[in-house]
């Protein structure tokens, strides 16, 4: 077995054709606005023709595309069809930080480079080299496999709830497999700290806090200064402690820390664990992995008065929050509530779809171990859930049970620039994903 400090990555069967597909999407510059969207959603189009896919639709929505696509399976097949899923687009990437083009792919060293090739152009690309050796292999599903690729998961998320809502009679099915979720951690051991299937995912809602009054002169202060209420208030959502939450959705992966971490923090995760109604305990944890035990929410943008020379009128922030998916939007929207006071209003501008977790199955939970077990023999797979939203989040709403399985790894504490700086992935990582991928399709859709 290859360990994770071994040199870089050997060009095997395939490699080569992988690699240049990830070359070329990254060296589509898919950010929102561009334009380029048509440009991505012809290159994939044809590249999944080259896997067997006979139906593709592409859908013009919000100024960019999404991509739905139907491999048929022969027959008349009893079982719904698996989802597969990634995005396309990537969040912007100026020339002038970076010290190479962000949309240039390099093969630098151990890793490849590029805007978007950890988020989420590697595993979408392994995704669909999956496909096509099991095409080339004349390989043939039980049941039809239909891939949703959308155009504004990093934006809008239009094209999920579309997908989920208007378009969903052409990707209706038993499952979903995201490839924007998953994925493993190696120690500098190389010993593999555990990979994770993501069951679940926090819920995405913007609040605006508001604060409204007469104003007047400048000249003549009052104790209803509209800024300095919304700024109390603000002061009151800093100082607030979201309760913990330890629940069968995340308490596998602090079992798995607390019993493998042999440091500092796995003792504090056991602590916890030990005690899970003890705030101290439960904010250590939280320290060290913010958004991880609970719901947070956090101003993100202000605006507030007319006129230099005059009593504010008008006050507002919007409060993201990123919401445990055991709670709902409206009971955090009554909790803001108080936490803001009498004098501001809160209102739920944006988000809050309800993403309840997946069950686990036992299906596709055995196929996930099976195939890094594979690559890694004794690797941990564990349910985990994201502190972020994917567009997996709709598949959930609309009652497809949605599972993150990439099988993309990097070093723990590795940093991958993921919208930021000289994003990379270990170039080793990549292609095993792509036999991940292969493994699991053959036994799911097998």
């Amino acid at each position: 077995m290859l360990t994770a400090g071994a040199a870089q990555a050997q060009d095997g069967p395939g490699d080569a054709a992988e690699r240049d597909l990830l070359k070329q999407a990254v060296e589509i510059p898919t950010v929102k606005g561009r334009g380029t969207m048509p440009q991505m959603t012809s290159l994939l189009s044809a590249e999944l023709r080259k896997a067997g896919f006979g139906r593709i639709d592409i859908k013009q929505h919000d100024e960019t595309e999404t991509l739905i696509a139907r491999l048929e399976a022969p027959g008349s097949p009893t079982k719904k069809p698996i989802l597969l899923m990634a995005h396309m687009d990537v969040v912007e990437a100026k020339r002038e930080d970076w010290k190479h083009d962000p949309f240039l792919f390099r093969h630098e060293g151990e890793f490849y480079m590029g805007r978007g090739v950890a988020d989420n152009k590697a595993s979408m690309v392994a995704m669909i080299a999956a496909l096509q050796r099991l095409h080339a292999a004349g390989f043939e599903p039980d049941r039809d496999i239909v891939v949703l690729l959308t155009g504004d998961e990093e934006t809008a998320q239009n094209g999920a709830l579309l997908a989920s809502t208007e378009w969903k009679e052409l990707i209706d099915a038993e499952f979903a497999l995201n490839s924007d979720g998953g994925g493993g951690g190696i120690l500098p051991s190389g010993k593999v700290d555990y990979f994770g299937i993501q069951v679940a995912e926090k819920i995405y809602a913007d609040y605006t806090f508001t604060t409204v009054n007469r104003g007047g002169h400048s000249s003549g202060p009052r104790d209803d200064n509209a800024i300095y209420q919304l700024a109390q208030a603000l002061k009151n959502l800093e100082e607030y402690r979201f309760p913990p939450r330890l629940t069968e959705i995340n308490r596998p992966i602090w079992a798995h820390t607390a019993e493998n971490d042999g440091g500092i923090f796995g003792a504090m995760v056991k602590a916890w664990l030990d005690e899970p109604g003890n705030m101290e305990f439960a904010d250590a944890v939280e320290s060290v992995t913010p958004g991880h035990t609970r719901t947070r929410c956090i101003a993100t943008t202000i605006s507030g008065g007319h006129a230099p020379n005059a009593l504010p009128q008008k006050a507002n922030a919007n409060v993201n929050c990123r919401i445990f998916p055991t709670e709902t939007p409206e009971e955090i929207k009554t909790l803001l509530e108080r936490i803001a006071g009498p004098e501001v209003s809160v209102s739920l501008i944006d988000g809050g779809i309800p993403s309840p977790p997946s069950p686990l199955r036992e299906d596709v939970f055995g196929a996930q171990t099976r195939s890094i077990q594979q690559r890694w023999p004794r690797a941990k797979v564990v349910p985990d859930m994201s502190a972020g939203a994917t567009d997996g989040l709709y598949m959930r709403a609309a009652g497809i049970p949605t599972y993150g399985v990439s099988g993309l790894w990097g070093y723990v504490n590795e940093p991958l620039g993921v919208h930021g700086l000289d994003e990379r992935i270990r170039a080793e990582a990549f292609h095993d994903d792509v036999d991940h991928w292969e493994r699991i399709l053959r036994e799911l859709a097998g």
